[in-house]
């Protein structure tokens, strides 16, 4: 059976910790040791899903986001981590190398998209590649839809995947994609051609510049543009180890209700 540091060394291959930007901290975050019969891939360790990781009696959480991001001055009860070591249960936690990676966050995204001839840019974390032409609104729409399917619907009868989108007018052929809080580097995408900047969140003031600029942005929630890519580790994580049986969470949730 596999232990703890074998799946970590095995999920190290797939995002290598070097890719990680300087400001990330991913990695073995709780290490409780021991053999591993189940693992709940998940976005974020989050009271739900760590319920539903010991209610299916997972020793492991594999997540993008970090468990512990800021250094930690105290610890309580209510704190995850604490949570987690109290239950047994490990959390390996791959954010921006799972974004650079090879088959990571960003390349699922771009597959999902239709991209073709995908490159990297803005430090190895995004894609840019072609698609067919097509006017921003519908490029929008088309990813909404196609998002809306790769998600854990809402328990409230609202829209799993919210769009907005800001359009200079142009068809889109050269497409960049960063998941999560991407718009921020809409100028990365400027300097390498794209015609619009596909991602989580963007800000206000970076969507009036990059329209500008010539720069579309379609933002489609950082939990939308994300959350697909878990189902692409868990499928690499039941191929590494398939004497450990690999969950998908059925309870990680986009934290915001959209109207």
């Amino acid at each position: 059976m596999a232990t703890v540091h074998e799946i970590y060394d095995a999920m190290q291959k797939l995002a290598p910790l070097e890719l990680a930007e300087h400001w990330d901290n991913p990695g073995l975050l709780v290490d409780c040791g021991g053999e591993v019969h189940r693992v709940l891939a998940a976005l974020d360790v989050t009271p739900e899903t760590l319920e539903e990781a010991a209610r299916k009696g997972c020793e492991l959480i594999v997540t993008h986001h970090p468990v512990i991001f800021q250094p930690l001055k105290a610890l309580s009860p209510a704190d995850l981590p604490f949570r987690l070591v109290q239950q047994g249960i490990s959390a390996i936690c791959m954010h921006t190398n799972l974004d650079a990676a090879e088959g990571g966050v960003n390349e699922v995204l771009a597959g999902i998209l239709g991209m073709k001839h995908w490159e990297s840019f803005a430090n190895g974390c995004g894609r840019v590649g072609e698609i067919e032409p097509v006017p921003v609104w519908q490029l929008a729409r088309q990813a909404r839809d196609a998002l809306e399917f790769k998600v854990n619907q809402p328990l409230k009868t609202t829209p799993a995947v919210p769009v907005k989108y800001s359009d200079t007018g142009r068809p889109v052929q050269r497409l960049a994609v960063i998941s999560g809080a991407g718009g921020v580097c809409w100028q990365d995408a400027l300097a390498v051609g794209a015609d619009c900047l596909l991602t989580g969140e963007a800000d206000h003031h970076d969507a009036l510049d990059a329209k500008r600029l010539g720069l579309s942005i379609v933002a489609l929630s950082h939990y939308a543009t994300e959350f697909p890519a878990l189902a692409s580790v868990a499928a690499r994580l039941r191929e590494a180890f398939p004497e450990v049986e690999v969950f998908l969470s059925t309870e990680d949730r986009d934290p915001y209700t959209y109207l």
